[in-house]
């Protein structure tokens, strides 16, 4: 066999690779995330079936029903627990009686506190609540001379003019690492919302060209006002 009949075979099965990759990709893509979002809620029910086994059971043994219906029968009961229960504590009788409750016996169990508080932060309850506050702040932590900038949430502001940020770290938004900064430092971007800024973590910085846009022209701005003063 010569060289030009190698050339040609070579020639010849390069387009069916590079179909044959070309399909395969193009179904990875399309089929992988939606393995992985079932996997993820897959994930999701069997740990809240987990979580109400002892009370799915009690449906199970006694109605018969099928465990599914039963796990949808608890879930469902549980929200409208969680609905009733944030109606009473609305009034102000129920919030003086879970007052009483929460202060004379549930901040002596241990952890409990903690764990109200960061709940409280996540939900977004809290007046002093980043999340529900929205300051998507973007940060120069090494100066406005150096064209390096991170995306972060202020989550404290000092009495000496300090504030306190904490920038996420993507794929994992809640993950991150916490900055005590100078004001001058910190430019708060009111136009962003949390849920913008997560986003682009979650998605390893894509996206993050469109929330930036204006942020290198205002930079620009300060700079030259600096410079000018």
């Amino acid at each position: 066999m010569t060289e030009s009949d190698l050339q040609d075979k070579g020639t010849s099965v390069n387009p069916v690779l590079q179909f044959c990759r070309r399909s395969l990709m193009g179904g990875l893509l399309v089929l992988l995330p939606v393995a992985i979002v079932t996997l993820f809620f897959k994930w999701l029910y069997e740990a809240a079936s987990g979580f109400i086994a002892p009370f799915t059971k009690i449906f199970v043994q006694t109605f018969g029903f099928p465990q599914f219906v039963a796990d949808v029968i608890v879930i469902a009961l549980i929200v409208l627990l969680c609905f009733a229960m944030g109606n009473v504590v609305a009034t102000r009788v129920g919030a003086w009686a879970w007052d009483r409750v929460e202060s004379s016996l549930m901040q002596r169990v241990p952890g409990y506190r903690s764990v109200r508080e960061v709940t409280v932060q996540l939900l977004g309850k809290s007046n002093d609540s980043p999340f529900k506050r929205g300051e998507v702040a973007q940060v120069w932590l090494y100066g406005r001379d150096v064209s390096v900038s991170v995306l972060g949430l202020v989550t404290s502001r000092h009495e000496s003019g300090v504030l306190t940020v904490f920038v996420p770290t993507g794929p994992n938004p809640t993950s991150g690492f916490i900055y005590h900064v100078a004001a001058g430092l910190v430019e708060l971007r009111p136009e962003l919302r949390v849920e913008q800024m997560m986003k682009t973590v979650i998605s390893c910085g894509a996206g993050s060209a469109a929330l930036l846009s204006g942020a290198v022209a205002s930079a620009a701005v300060q700079q030259d006002e600096t410079t000018s003063s």
